[in-house]
């Protein structure tokens, strides 16, 4: 989407330098342009356009060393400081697998890239790589920091550097297909029940029709029930400062990124509700969540417990697992600090 007044990168340069304190994000939602064609106004000046090449830019941040990546959707912002360890490449997905750095990529939603140089407030230069949808939404964001090796980020850089170096030119967000009738609740329980796996979910979703929601909201409560908006806090409290490990993921459609370990640090911030870690930092929008979920699903090893938190428009925003070990059942107190969360009541909802 293009703002009528603002259709060249000059336009949108000049506006910029009258909000340079405003966020990225922000600036763009305003006026009405998308976050890529902002980056993009600055292509020769601060910033080089890059192709979106998974292979060779996963693993050229594996020479980078430590690196900070973001993933985020509306309502939700993680960020992750490490190396880039295993990473496999795919043609239909790709994945990076580190004690840190724990990311999920689809390559057929990535089309923009850019390599930024922008000052910081302490006037160093900030170096980051950025990477788009069709749309012009941020997929994945990643940060030098003070460790990187910046020979092989400039490296990598070249590498990734586009021929063409104009202007880009997103596309309006496609409409989705109407979803057929999803299948009924006996086929949706046997489905359930008969699961192996976690990751066979989405194929179960798949084959019998049910968007994500709906199937939590139809399938029982023995596999699923609501909870309160004051259990994702409850969570947060009940989880920091012990040894609990989570995993915390948060995605879009073009990048899922994963936090496995505790917490310690709890905050709010006006809306936002925050993790602030030395490796992690997680910032949720409150004022955004419009559900919130437990979840069981059978596997191989016996139940696995979730929390999903979702938004107005029924679009997963964030969920939580208790970290376990492949082979094992998951640890009794993730299980017991879920199932023992507030739960939904019309009373609270008025």
């Amino acid at each position: 989407m293009t703002n009528a007044t603002l259709k060249t990168p000059s336009e949108i340069r000049a506006l910029r330098a009258l909000h340079p304190q405003m966020r990225e994000r922000d600036f763009a939602r305003i006026h009405a342009i998308s976050e890529a064609e902002l980056v993009a106004a600055f292509i020769g000046q601060t910033v080089t356009r890059l192709e979106p090449d998974l292979p060779v830019l996963l693993n050229g941040l594996a020479a980078c060393g430590e690196i900070m990546a973001l993933t985020r959707n509306e309502s939700a912002v993680h960020e992750k400081i490490g190396a880039v360890e295993k990473v496999v490449v795919g043609a239909h997905a790709s994945m990076v697998l580190g004690a840190q750095i724990d990311l999920r990529l689809f390559p057929s939603k990535w089309a923009f890239g850019f390599a930024v140089e922008k000052p910081g407030d302490d006037g160093a230069i900030r170096h980051s790589l950025q990477f788009f949808d069709a749309q012009g939404t941020a997929v994945l964001k990643v940060h030098a920091r003070p460790a990187t090796n910046m020979d092989a980020w400039s490296l990598l850089v070249g590498k990734l550097r586009a021929l063409d170096q104009g202007p880009i030119l997103t596309q309006p967000k496609p409409v989705p297909a109407a979803p057929g009738t999803p299948a009924g609740l006996d086929e949706l329980r046997r489905r359930w029940s008969a699961m192996t796996d976690t990751h066979q979910f989405f194929g179960l979703l798949k084959a019998l029709n049910y968007p994500r929601l709906t199937a939590l909201e139809t399938v029982g409560e023995d596999y699923a029930w609501q909870l309160d908006h004051a259990a994702v806090a409850g969570l947060f409290t009940a989880a920091a400062g012990t040894d609990l490990p989570l995993m915390a993921f948060v995605g879009n459609h073009g990048c899922i990124q994963i936090h496995s370990g505790p917490i310690t640090t709890v905050k709010t911030m006006g809306p936002w509700l925050n993790i602030m870690d030395d490796t992690f930092h997680l910032h949720l929008r409150l004022d955004q969540v419009a559900a919130v979920w437990g979840v069981r699903k059978p596997t191989a090893d016996g139940h696995v417990t979730s929390l999903e938190v979702y938004d107005e428009n029924r679009e997963l925003i964030i969920q939580f697992f208790g970290k376990r070990i492949e082979g094992s059942d998951e640890r009794v107190a993730w299980r017991d600090l879920v199932q023992n969360l507030p739960l939904f009541s019309q009373t609270n909802a008025a």
